[in-house]
């Protein structure tokens, strides 16, 4: 799977709150945002398992 880069413009207490999330569960802030957004999009049913 290829990674593209972006950027991403994010409200600075939600930016806090994921890093202290990311900290608790020993993931980077992207790995984080990466594994919600995955989460995101399998329960939407926008991405197969």
């Amino acid at each position: 799977m290829a990674k593209k880069a972006f950027a991403l413009r994010i409200d600075e207490e939600m930016l806090k709150a994921v890093e202290k999330w990311a900290a608790d569960e020993f993931r980077s802030t992207n790995g984080q945002l990466e594994w919600l957004i995955n989460k995101a999009l399998k329960d939407a049913g926008r991405k197969k398992e």
